[in-house]
């Protein structure tokens, strides 16, 4: 489920805000379960969550949101 930046610029302030909580818990929670010495089902997820925060963290920036 990787979320392209066209997507992201769609969205209002008010959803991108709903989307960086979510996707910040997301990151919480699997880091949860690695430091607990658990694996988690994709390798690779902590990854893509951490790529997703930042991109949509730029477009923020670039509109001027907070």
């Amino acid at each position: 489920m990787v979320i392209k930046a066209k997507d992201i610029r769609e969205l209002n302030p008010k959803e991108r805000a709903e989307k960086l909580a979510e996707l910040k818990s997301e990151l919480m929670h699997e880091r949860g379960v690695a430091a607990m010495g658990g694996s988690p089902p994709s390798p690779g997820k902590i990854r893509q969550l951490r790529m997703e925060i930042a991109k949509l963290l730029t477009i923020m920036r670039e509109e001027g949101e907070k």
